[in-house]
């Protein structure tokens, strides 16, 4: 696969379609009903039904490599304090579910989602030994 500017554009795609699921990701994951943990649920599978379906439709590795730096980049930025001093991922007693801070997994499991989708074999490839 050489460099062409639809790649380059799809790339560029991609990292802007992964900032947005990971800003949408970082703001709903502190949601719970009751004590199931709804937005953390929701967060992950959307990233992940987002980096598989990249992978899937463009079988290119640096798609999904590009939408997780997006989905990442926008998980770290708006986990820190904004110049108003507002938080969106709190620390402390606000986002814990138990001893567990939801915010930590979020921030935590973003990276290891698009790690494990990045590194997952390519099903063409897996096919095509089966076959021989």
């Amino acid at each position: 696969m050489g460099l062409s500017a639809a790649r380059v554009a799809t790339w560029a795609i991609a990292v802007f379609v992964g900032a947005v699921y990971g800003v949408a990701g970082t703001i709903a994951h502190a949601y719970r009903l009751g004590v199931l943990p709804v937005g953390l649920l929701l967060a992950f599978v959307g990233a992940g039904a987002l980096l598989v379906a990249i992978r899937s439709l463009t079988a290119d590795r640096w798609a999904t490599l590009a939408a997780g730096a997006g989905l990442v980049a926008a998980v770290l930025v708006f986990s820190g304090r904004g110049p108003g001093g507002s938080v969106i991922v709190p620390d402390g007693e606000l986002d814990m579910l138990g001893p567990v801070n939801l915010g930590i997994v979020w921030t935590i499991a973003a990276p290891l989602l698009v790690a494990a989708v990045i590194v997952w074999p390519a099903r063409r490839r897996a096919l095509a030994s089966a076959a021989d």
